[in-house]
């Protein structure tokens, strides 16, 4: 039983430790997928008030959630305070099995970012190791008395705070920079126009039309095939899926860039040669500081350097307004959550050689622009 206890033990602390540490390096990917379930739960009619409201909480859950994780994980190697460790590590297991259920049986929410960006499961993959890990956590819970710490207890609650420091520097460092390590479609040496093309692999969903029309008060549904005469009114068009496809979403989706008369340009810009920049703003309110410039020192600097700069936002009248004395600056509109995912800090320039992205700095590395 000891053995059976260390091993289950170590498996789950281990996988514990690296699945928190995976979403440190962007936390703020975990804060969206957050945002993601409550939108979903709201528009679902589920405490709606509540569900909006904590949108706006969702990076610091983001990073006390990260933190736990990686703590408990820690803990639990290290068999501190087994007790209280065993407990949160199965009331974890439970909440997070409650959401890839959720993402596995409602289909609302395409993935949970149980390993964040960098490591990619299926939502019946991501359910099937929370059912292994609650058998685990219920298996340690009862059989706690076979945990036996690894260290005295002041040396282990030294370890854990060192762990705790440690991991919530890491978030930080990576709030105001960049994540390490970028796993998402938009990194260095990714050309974005190709990663906007449909894989050449994809298989289309197929659907199946049923077009209801009416007549003497009585409603049919037919077949395209089969359509009545004109002495039937069309009342309604139903669509139903007969089978799903696969790899049919472009890894980046939903990515354009438009002007104030709403034409698309992303083409132009990111089909054009040679070197630019392009300064992606999701908002204003999110800027560092009210007497932050960093963004008007950079804009000279490239100016400077005789390269072109387009800015890029969600908030163009604010925006506009903030870039009045540059006005010969192209500003294009995007979609916020699109400037999410390509820019994880707001500001942040991205360095392209035509659609290829040669670089990437957050607001905090202006000056090291290059």
């Amino acid at each position: 039983m000891k053995a059976a206890v260390t091993i289950a033990r170590i498996l789950t602390g281990l996988l514990f430790i690296f699945s928190g540490l995976v979403k440190a390096i962007d936390p703020r990917g975990l804060a969206y997928k957050m945002q993601e379930f409550f939108e979903a739960w709201a528009h679902d009619g589920f405490l709606v008030g509540l569900m909006n409201n904590l949108n706006d909480y969702a990076l610091g859950f983001s990073i006390a959630m990260i933190t736990l994780e990686v703590v408990v994980g820690a803990a639990l190697l290290l068999g501190w305070q087994k007790k209280i460790t065993t407990w949160i590590l199965l009331l974890l297991i439970i909440f997070f099995t409650f959401l890839t259920s959720y993402v596995l049986f409602s289909g609302k929410i395409r993935a949970c970012g149980c390993f964040g960006d960098c490591i990619p499961l299926t939502p019946i993959q991501t359910f099937t190791k929370d059912i292994i890990l609650l058998i685990f956590a219920l298996f340690l819970l009862l059989q706690r008395k076979y945990i036996n710490p690894l260290a005295k207890p002041l040396i282990a609650s030294i370890y854990i705070l060192v762990i705790t420091l440690a991991t919530l520097f890491l978030q930080y460092r990576v709030l105001k920079h960049l994540p390490f390590v970028d796993c998402l479609p938009y990194k260095k040496g990714n050309n974005i126009l190709k990663l906007r093309e449909m894989p050449a692999d994809a298989v289309q969903d197929k659907y199946e039309y049923m077009f209801v029309y009416e007549k003497n008060g009585e409603k049919k549904e037919f077949q395209v095939s089969a359509l009545p005469d004109s002495s039937w009114k069309f009342v309604d068009r139903k669509q139903k899926l007969i089978q799903k496809g696969k790899n049919n979403v472009p890894l980046i989706n939903d990515f354009s860039f438009s002007t104030a008369s709403g034409n698309d340009t992303t083409a132009d810009i990111l089909g054009r040669q040679g070197t630019y920049y392009l300064l992606f703003i999701k908002d204003l309110q999110g800027y560092p500081g009210s007497g932050w410039d960093g963004d008007i020192r950079a804009i000279r600097k490239i100016q400077e350097q005789k390269s072109d700069i387009y800015i890029i936002t969600a908030q163009r009248k604010d925006v506009e307004s903030r870039f009045s004395n540059h006005s010969t600056i192209p500003i294009f509109t995007c979609d916020g959550t699109a400037i999410k995912t390509a820019a994880r800090a707001n500001p942040v320039i991205f360095k392209m050689e035509g659609p290829v992205v040669k670089g990437k700095w957050s607001w905090a590395d202006f000056d090291k622009i290059q």
